[in-house]
């Protein structure tokens, strides 16, 4: 078993003129960009450390001693021209930039305390404390950030479809959990999108249980949430399933939930407020009379993070547009006996919503 992802290089030069066009209404007149995250979406660079002062007419990348020559190439090869600065104190050379300038945004969900009081010490500049910026712009994904994720989930949906019948072997949720992050580095990944949830038996009714040494049974439902990652986009996909033939309350909560899920995959489109989405999911759990067993969002934007916006939930006001990368991911939790959970990636498209993951809800393994 072996594979490898061959993609097109992915041209990101443009992204950087996108977040000057949010400075009017920000009130700015550059961004410091800290989160490592932002930086590299911005840029292609693929250090652990740097932050990219984002000016009207300038665009520079500060980064320490290890990352001097790796920026510069990342850099050249998304196609972004920008300045890089090597200096071990980030904060102090990136002062000289902030000072040129009269108003700086600062990312305030990432920006720590220390950080700010050292840069409003230091600066001239006033630092305008910002959210969400470059999330929102994240949000609705380019035609290359749509490829890595569909080669994410198609390498979850191989990995999951060779490791399912180790289930019936009774394997502890840790060696199934094992078996699948192996497969997909086998299959091609980077790693997995994050930590494999294997829960059985009592555990499934932990929506976010990590994968312990429990031996599964017969009898036991079993939730496995996986995803890939692929040059550091990731894909989120949650199967159930059941070790011999579901008693009736059993096979009702899986109808249930997936009938839930169908719903609100059928309501996804653009325009559509995410809140509604939440909406047919929910009312399909409450008719049933588990509305309180429904004990999270039923969704959530996936790209650079496994979590990020929009947020499908009963509180959101996003709202969806195409291009935008979602899950629908309804469960029941009953504790002390189990749950159940089925989960979709899905691409907003000008018509509606395409799948992204393709492994079947087949979830009876005898």
């Amino acid at each position: 078993m072996s594979g490898s992802v061959d993609l097109a290089p992915m041209a990101v030069g443009d992204r950087a003129q996108r977040v000057r066009a949010t400075f009017d209404a920000a009130g700015v007149d550059a961004l410091l960009v800290t989160s490592i995250v932002n930086v590299g979406w911005l840029t292609g660079f693929g250090g652990s450390n740097g932050v990219l002062f984002v000016g009207c007419d300038d665009l520079v990348l500060l980064t320490d001693g290890r990352y001097g020559d790796q920026a510069g190439a990342q850099l050249r090869a998304a196609g972004v021209e920008a300045e890089v600065i090597v200096d071990n104190d980030l904060f102090n050379a990136v002062v000289p930039l902030c000072d040129h300038v009269g108003r700086v945004g600062l990312e305030a969900d990432d920006i720590s305390w220390a950080q700010q009081r050292q840069l409003a010490a230091a600066t001239t500049a006033e630092l305008v404390p910002l959210t969400a910026t470059l999330q929102r712009l994240r949000a609705v994904k380019d035609a290359g950030e749509v490829a890595r994720i569909q080669a994410a989930a198609a390498i979850a949906d191989r990995a999951l479809a060779d490791v399912v019948t180790l289930l019936t072997e009774r394997p502890t949720e840790r060696e199934v959990a094992h078996h699948l992050d192996q497969t997909m580095w086998a299959y091609g990944a980077s790693g997995p999108a994050y930590e494999t949830i294997v829960a059985s038996g009592p555990n499934a009714a932990l929506p976010h249980a990590r994968p312990s040494h429990r031996t599964i049974e017969q009898g036991d439902l079993v939730i496995i949430d996986v995803g890939a990652m692929v040059e550091g986009y990731r894909s989120d996909m949650t199967r159930t399933f059941v070790i011999g033939e579901p008693t009736d309350h059993q096979q009702r909560q899986l109808d249930v939930v997936l009938a839930a899920q169908q719903a609100g995959v059928a309501r996804a489109a653009p325009g559509v407020p995410t809140r509604q989405i939440d909406d047919a999911c929910r009312v399909c759990i409450t008719e049933a009379g588990w509305g309180e067993q429904f004990l999270h969002g039923t969704g959530h934007g996936v790209g650079l993070d496994i979590h990020e916006l929009p947020r499908v939930s009963r509180r959101s006001e996003d709202v969806l547009e195409a291009g935008m990368v979602v899950t629908v991911e309804p469960g029941v939790y009953l504790r002390g006996e189990g749950g159940v959970r089925w989960e979709d990636l899905l691409l907003i498209t000008a018509g509606g919503a395409q799948p992204l993951t393709s492994s079947p809800k087949s979830p009876i393994l005898a």
